[in-house]
């Protein structure tokens, strides 16, 4: 098994496959000793052991050979040492998730292990060690700084072009993947190379003027070269061999590929007509205007509530939103215009502002809420529908080719951060660096 293949098992969140074998190790161990130091923080022999039993329970779960003990041993410390290099980094940017996404995720792990609730999750752990609940609380908790912190340091890694985004619209993927269909004529000319080659030039001429391809073969074929023409349809790109659906991803309607020599002759095709997929993107859009309050060192979370709320009392009795805006909002680049956010498609602010959006009646102005930037009130002047189509296409490409770069950009930020990181294994056994075969 190579390091990749280890690297994908090795999930803390394998703690929900396998809490029968591993909840012991979550107790506190009576001897435990200090087997590597990873800059400031230490890695125990307890999680190294806890961490070897829940690789070896993946690797069985999966019918997978487990590899020898030491090389086992050595990949799991580097695990916990990329680990712990990840959560030096979660210290430093203050990375936390919030409290309903971990109460989430711990609630998923406790329904798959057969718990109803966090309460019965916690009664069960807790039984069978104290702490047991709380540590693995803690874990769950870490993953997801881990996850977040990953999503904002790798996506902000990945450079994706407007050129980029055009290139894959138009390539057989693009196209395939926005539902575009497109109707092939092929033409194979097979025979003596030399005649073939003369004879497929004067194909590709008759297919400028011609769909019959049933007449074109019959009209070329000759007792020493063979045309066969087919009339494909319209198909998505995907359908069709990648080679060729290369060529035609650039074409225009009515225009052939140039010859394509392969081996089993020489390949014509055209494309009659492209169509695009029948589903567009309708959306609804908020024309929003809205008033940030944040707290800060000079302005506490209890001084933020209370401004907003004498904002909001204020608008109620009649007065300018676009002045207070102005005036108050600590959002700058909407504040100079009043509040105005122009029109905003849901997806695009962060939860607690699209849910207040999209249930404020036209013309109403919200009730003060809270997001992760502070305290808000918003008003929505104006709604409609909108063909989002094209700028769907787009994001959907960016999302597309950003997941293509994401595992390649993670792997080169790991290695960074694990080449950056002050790292002193105590146990020489445990070093790879000196004990390579």
């Amino acid at each position: 098994m190579n390091t990749l293949q280890l690297k994908r098992v090795f999930k803390a969140t394998a703690l929900a496959l396998c809490l029968s074998a591993s909840l012991p190790a979550f107790t506190a161990q009576p001897k435990d000793e200090v087997i590597a130091v990873v800059d400031n923080s230490v890695i125990l022999r307890s999680d190294l052991e806890q961490s070897i039993a829940e690789l070896k329970h993946q690797l069985e779960a999966q019918k997978k050979t487990v590899p020898p003990e030491q090389y086992l041993q050595q990949q799991a410390l580097e695990q916990l040492i990329i680990r712990q290099a990840q959560l030096e980094q979660v210290k430093r940017y203050n990375i936390k998730p919030d409290e309903k996404s971990l109460n989430e995720a711990v609630l998923k792990v406790a329904k798959d292990s057969g718990s109803p609730s966090l309460e019965a999750f916690q009664q069960k752990l807790d039984k069978i060690a104290p702490n047991t609940y709380a540590s693995l609380r803690s874990q769950i908790a870490e993953d997801l700084a881990i996850k977040r912190l990953r999503q904002q340091i790798v996506t902000s890694r990945i450079q994706i072009s407007d050129a980029d985004v055009k290139n894959f619209l138009n390539s057989p993927q693009g196209q395939a993947a926005i539902g575009n269909q497109a109707h092939v004529l092929h033409v194979r000319i097979s025979g003596n190379e030399a005649a073939a080659q003369k004879v497929a030039k004067e194909v590709k001429a008759e297919l400028a003027n011609s769909n019959d391809v049933a007449a074109i073969g019959k009209k070329f074929s000759t007792g020493t070269i063979k045309v066969e023409g087919a009339d494909m349809g319209f198909r998505s790109l995907s359908d069709i061999p990648a080679e060729l659906a290369a060529r035609v991803s650039p074409l225009q309607d009515g225009q052939t590929t140039e010859l394509i020599p392969v081996r089993d002759g020489i390949h014509i095709l055209k494309l009659v007509e492209r169509k695009g997929g029948d589903q567009k993107a309708i959306v609804p859009q908020y024309q929003t205007r809205h008033i940030l309050i944040q707290p800060s060192e000079v302005v506490s979370p209890e001084n933020a509530k209370q401004m907003i709320d004498s904002l909001y009392s204020r608008l109620q009795k009649g007065e300018d939103f676009a002045v207070l805006a102005s005036t108050y909002s600590n959002d700058p680049g909407s504040a100079r215009d009043g509040g105005s956010l122009g029109w905003v498609t849901p997806g695009m602010m962060v939860p607690e502002f699209d849910d207040k959006m999209k249930n404020t009646p036209k013309g109403q102005i919200s009730e003060p809420f809270q997001s992760q930037f502070g305290w808000h009130i918003l008003q929505v002047t104006d709604t409609r529908q909108q063909d989002m189509t094209k700028e769907y296409q787009e994001r959907m490409a960016r999302q597309l080719l950003g997941e293509r770069q994401f595992d390649a950009e993670l792997d080169s930020w790991l290695r960074e951060i694990r080449n950056n990181a002050f790292v002193d294994i105590k146990d020489a056994s445990l070093d790879r660096k000196k004990n390579k075969p």
